[in-house]
């Protein structure tokens, strides 16, 4: 390679060793710094509070041109600084290849605010760690640069951009795990084919010291002995850097990515996670945008464009998993999003990696229309009970309410409406229902919908045509959320299929029965606009709380609710008495982190139990029979009207029901992977589809012997987690002191023994073990109550056991009596 593209690394190693004699002396490296940009004639980026910074590392010093800055300017800011260091390298005109910080991440540490004592200290540790190795290696000076690393990397601020800024200093020794560099190392012929095993998942997290060093030896030696085209480290960064600039060539222009590193940033700043207008708003002051920057619109429907196009690019950050919300209102930073390092050309790789992900899924789908060019149908109220149906009809426009809420085009979230309904109308309301109607009017009726309106909720009065997007008219007194719409009919019909949906606005278009009965009137009908009902203020509840309700460790409950999470179909099962029903309730509560019973349904399956009683089926009424929804029906329609929340679908003793025959077509519905996708109902013709945002949870007892297994076909769709008695836990024990009664207590060794019995019995195991349940208490146990513990609900168990074995059950009788009579 041409030996020019790497005079950078002298100049850089010389700077390092000058960096380094200012140890002792940062005031003066500080005031270098800020006379080196005032002759360069560029802003000094090292002020605090709108002073200058007090305290520096060598790493951000080296950072200073070593940013998203033009070469001409590093070029410039290398010269000062040669000048005033008295340097003896060339300063390099080339930086092909040498990785760069974020702009507005380029500080090795936090704000005098947020950083600890000791973070800068730390930085010039390992700086002077790293110099001292790669110079002269040695047994101690490698382990006191691990230890240092390991200290360091602990820090905020400081991740994969440490090993950028160690590749600066000795750029030979040390190995830079840019994004760029840890993909170029793990794909095929790039090193030893054995890399991609070693350091396999290097690409997700930073490694330890030990590990790091590890690999930059590897790296050294293997490219030094083999035949990959590069000699050293430098040569690899710089095939690496090459490697992408086809790519690079090839980046999306799609306005909304320049978003991608600045929302990045700002959750970073923010702590990890912010409310959405916080996160703009930071995004506001870091980029020191104006104010005509952020009222500029798009659109007809006067759309705030920088809210949306900050909204997108969440939307796409969440897609790759940097950011979860998971959390409503909430944007929070997973722990890939925190160690991630937003460039432009990552952003352009996001966009275009789930472009052709949603272009593809699309082509599975066949010829099927795609969803932005399917009409949609939709059930609407001219104001309340249709008051304003005759003004809207000649105007030939409709219009919704919520006027304090100002320009609707304004809010980038539903959770900001609802932000703002509370704020401005009243703040004990939930307004689940009013969110959703003023959402789906801005954000999803399109042009070429067909809106039918109602009167009540039995009556048609008309039918139309929508002509155009969202448009705020403050001209109007009242109703000024608009869109023209071609009225085709006014009349009066009477509703076709039972009763009209409650809401203000509703997308009927899945109930395709209604549909096609409303289209054969040619007029459609919508809810009336009622009061909403007050909502429940349930209390918290947290992770905490269930590990204090369950007899559980956190580390099964963190297994338990990632598999719940991820596979979102789970059976809990386990022996009697171990608890099921209880923790599944818990488990849902603690998820959602509120005790929110509308959001928890619970059914119990048995020999009779059909699809007519779970999805729906024909009713005998006076007049003949009715088609009668479901449990699971309603609670998936209620669950799809409020997609931002989490809903929990309970199943007590789901294995004593014909679950195939109980499910029926959405058998494959419930597959994490199929949720959202529709299917035509065997009973009515409508398309329904399991919402993403409902999880099932079984329970199934293990000591039931008159049950067959769970057939196959469903039992791949759920994961199986088993509940054990805690009987010898460490919890229980506090309960046992709660009880304060020493008859419970023999009775608790003596049953803990009686399980170790029927563990090991060949014809029950450990599926038939006693479970704990039988034995909660929450206050002092009386002699009595121990006593009806054995005789009411230990002896049937145990008889029913060994109901071929008389001579054990008389054994075990007897040892429990004489536990609680002795």
């Amino acid at each position: 390679m041409e030996s020019n593209k790497f005079m950078w690394t002298d100049c850089y190693m010389e700077l390092a060793d000058r960096i380094l004699e200012y140890k002792d002396k940062r005031k003066e490296l500080i005031a270098i710094l800020q006379q080196v940009f005032v002759e360069t004639g560029m802003k000094f980026p090292y002020m605090e509070e709108e002073e200058v910074i007090g305290d520096i590392c060598p790493f951000t010093v080296m950072g200073s041109f070593n940013r998203g800055i033009k070469n001409e300017n590093r070029f410039a800011i290398l010269s000062a600084l040669k000048s005033k260091l008295g340097l003896l390298s060339e300063v390099p005109t080339a930086y092909d290849g040498v990785p760069v910080l974020n702009n507005m991440n380029s500080w090795f540490f936090r704000g005098k605010k947020e950083r600890n004592i000791d973070d800068i200290d730390n930085l010039w540790a390992i700086y002077e760690a790293a110099i001292a190795y790669a110079d002269e290696p040695s047994n101690d000076r490698r382990n006191q640069f691990i230890a240092l690393f390991d200290k360091t990397t602990k820090q905020k601020n400081v991740s994969w951009n440490l090993t950028i800024g160690l590749y600066w200093c000795r750029p030979y020794t040390f190995i830079n795990l840019d994004d760029r560099n840890r993909k170029f190392i793990l794909s095929d012929g790039n090193l030893p084919s054995y890399f991609a095993t070693v350091f396999s998942g290097i690409d997700k997290k930073l490694p330890n010291g030990n590990t790091y060093l590890f690999m930059c030896e590897q790296c050294a030696n293997a490219i030094k002995n083999g035949n990959f085209g590069y000699m050293n480290l430098p040569e690899l960064s710089y095939v690496a850097w090459m490697s992408t600039q086809e790519s690079t060539d090839k980046k999306s222009n799609a306005e909304f990515l320049k978003w991608f590193e600045p929302i990045v940033t700002a959750l970073k700043q923010l702590g990890g996670r912010a409310n959405p207008k916080d996160v703009r708003e930071k995004i506001a002051v870091n980029l020191n945008l104006s104010k005509e920057d952020l009222q500029q619109t798009r659109g007809k429907s006067n759309t705030n464009k920088f809210a949306n196009e900050v909204q997108f690019a969440r939307n796409y950050l969440a897609y790759e998993g940097i950011i979860d919300k998971s959390e409503r209102g909430i944007w929070s930073l997973t722990e890939k999003g925190r160690a991630c390092e937003m460039t432009e050309q990552y952003a352009s790789d996001i966009f275009r990696k789930w472009v052709e992900i949603f272009k593809n899924r699309q082509e599975e789908k066949g010829s099927e229309e795609p969803e932005d060019n399917k009409v949609q149908f939709w059930m609407y109220a001219a104001g309340e009970n249709s008051r304003l149906w005759e003004e809207f009809y000649k105007l030939n426009i409709m219009a919704i309410g919520w006027d304090s809420l100002g320009n609707l085009a304004d809010y980038a979230e539903r959770d900001e409406m609802i932000s703002a309904m509370q704020e401005k109308i009243a703040a004990g309301k939930s307004y689940i229902v009013d969110s959703l109607a003023t959402w789906q009017f801005v954000n999803s009726m399109k042009i070429g919908d067909i809106v039918y309106v109602k009167r009540g909720l039995y009556k048609i009065i008309g039918r139309g045509i929508v002509k155009s997007e969202y448009i705020y008219d403050e001209s109007r007194s009242e109703y000024k959320n608009i869109r023209a719409v071609e009225w085709t009919n006014s009349g009066e019909w009477n509703y076709p299929n039972g009763q009209a949906p409650i809401k203000t606005l509703t997308n009927i278009t899945q109930y395709t029965d209604a549909v096609l009965k409303l289209e054969a009137l040619f007029a459609e009908a919508e809810d009336k606009e009622i009061e909403i009902e007050k909502p429940v203020l349930y209390p918290k509840y947290t992770e905490e709380d269930f590990l204090k309700d369950v007899f559980m460790e956190k580390e099964d409950y963190d297994k338990l609710s990632r598999l719940l999470l991820k596979k979102k179909n789970l059976i809990l099962q386990g022996a009697p008495g171990v608890g099921k029903t209880f923790a599944a309730k818990r488990l849902a509560y603690s998820i959602m982190q509120v005790k929110d019973t509308d959001r928890v349904f619970v059914v119990q399956f048995h020999q009779s139990y059909s699809y007519e009683d779970f999805i729906m089926g024909y009713r005998p009424t006076k007049e003949g029979f009715d088609l009668v929804s479901g449990p699971f029906y309603e609670f998936c329609r209620k669950a799809q009207d409020d997609i931002d929340n989490d809903y929990f679908f309970i199943i007590d003793e789901i294995n004593r029901g014909n679950l195939s025959k109980i499910f029926g077509e959405l058998l494959m519905l419930i597959e994490a992977d199929k949720r959202g996708e529709s299917l035509r109902l065997l009973y009515k013709n409508e398309l329904f589809s399991v919402p993403k945002n409902v999880y099932i949870i079984g329970m199934m007892n293990t000591a039931d012997r008159s049950l067959a297994m769970i057939d196959y076909a469903l039992r791949r769709r759920f994961a199986f987690y088993e509940l054990k008695p805690a009987l010898q836990m460490e919890k229980f024990e506090a309960m046992k002191e709660t009880a304060d009664n020493d008859k419970y207590n023999k009775l608790i060794e003596q049953v803990i023994r009686l399980n170790k019995v029927i563990e090991a019995d060949e014809t029950l195991g450990s599926g038939f073990v006693i479970g704990h349940s039988y034995f909660c208490v929450s206050e002092n146990i009386s002699d009595v109550d121990v006593a009806g513990i054995v005789e009411y609900e230990l002896i049937p168990l145990i008889k029913e056991y060994w109901f071929d074995e008389p001579s054990k059950v008389v054994e075990w009788v007897e040892k429990l009596r004489s536990a609680v009579n002795g």
